[in-house]
């Protein structure tokens, strides 16, 4: 093959030496790049929101318990295993094929199992440390509580996510609707969430040895909270477009009638003695967030700002929570 000169390549549209491993280079990186952010979705949880639900409430109810204890360690042992096991369930779903994201080289499977072993000693470590010589037994009811969500939240899952079957008539089932779909997957984040916030009442016994009204009270409060907030995210994802106040009410009444219900509840509750009053001061910043979507004015939905913003509600609901009782004598 003859010998070209650079300029002979440049003027026949050759590459140079150059320019031949400047693409090479780019291609690799390029490829190294979608390597890297595929193993992060096999590994991380995709669920980001789901990170606040979890210490959210763990952070509640530790801030109320140590109003009466000062025992720091069972609670960041309970963080550790928490955290742990709920990172846990997305390399375990990738590795057994049960998720969108599938680990599929040798290369992925391996990196994954390194990484479920790892989680899977912390939580161990940390549940055997506070479980040790049968301390916490009711650890292990709040626990079966949890797992009871989770797994009604893993079979309404499957329900919305199931492709259609062939009927025995032959005959292809039709899908699930839109609407339909929507309802199953905001009830399975629902229950989902009653497992979530089990941290509230955990992080309590973990730290004070109780298990009375008080725990309780943490778990519904941050229940009622958690699943005001999916509502309020769905109804503005699936309206973002939507303008005015009737029709926003058209296509949101069923969040107005949630406001309307959530704020019946805990007034039930604070009239039953279950919560103090004081503590409604927590649900004022959602209440009024809510009832104020209907009348502002309409504008470009940023979902990443809406997520940010969903953070700082949480934020404020945690620490009014915990302010607001420490007006209160000590919890039962």
């Amino acid at each position: 093959m003859p010998h070209f000169s650079r300029s002979w390549r440049e003027k026949w549209g050759f590459l140079s030496e150059e320019n031949e491993v400047a693409v090479r280079t780019t291609d690799l990186t390029a490829i190294d790049n979608a390597r890297r952010e595929r193993r992060r979705a096999l590994i991380l949880p995709r669920e980001h929101g789901a990170w606040g639900l979890l210490l959210v409430p763990l952070v509640t109810g530790a801030g109320v318990a140590f109003r009466e204890a000062g025992h720091v360690l069972p609670v960041l042992l309970l963080l550790a295993a928490a955290l742990a096991l709920f990172w846990l369930r997305t390399p375990a779903e990738s590795l057994l094929g049960t998720s969108a994201m599938r680990a599929q080289t040798n290369d992925e499977r391996r990196s994954v199992a390194i990484v479920i072993a790892g989680l899977a000693a912390v939580a161990a470590l940390a549940l055997g440390m506070l479980l040790w010589a049968g301390r916490n037994p009711y650890l292990w009811l709040i626990g079966a509580a949890a797992a009871a969500a989770f797994a009604g939240q893993a079979l309404l899952k499957l329900v919305w996510r199931q492709p259609p079957r062939l009927s025995r008539q032959g005959e292809a089932r039709r899908p699930l609707g839109k609407q339909s779909a929507h309802r199953l997957r905001m009830l399975s984040e629902i229950v989902g969430t009653i497992g979530l916030t089990t941290s509230a009442p955990a992080a309590y016994y973990v730290a004070t040895g109780k298990l009375g009204s008080t725990a309780w009270m943490l778990w519904l409060a941050n229940l009622i909270f958690a699943g005001n907030q999916i509502h309020y995210v769905q109804i503005r994802i699936h309206t973002a477009r939507v303008e005015g106040v009737r029709a926003k009410f058209a296509r949101g009444w069923a969040f107005a009638v949630g406001q309307v219900a959530m704020a019946l509840v805990l007034g039930l509750a604070c009239l039953r003695g279950l919560m103090p009053w004081v503590v409604l001061i927590a649900f004022v910043p959602i209440c009024f967030r809510g009832w104020f979507y209907f009348f502002q004015k309409p504008r470009p939905l940023v979902v990443r700002r809406l997520g940010w913003s969903e953070l700082g509600q949480a934020v404020a609901f945690c620490l009014l929570f915990i302010a607001s009782l420490s007006l209160q004598n000590p919890g039962r």
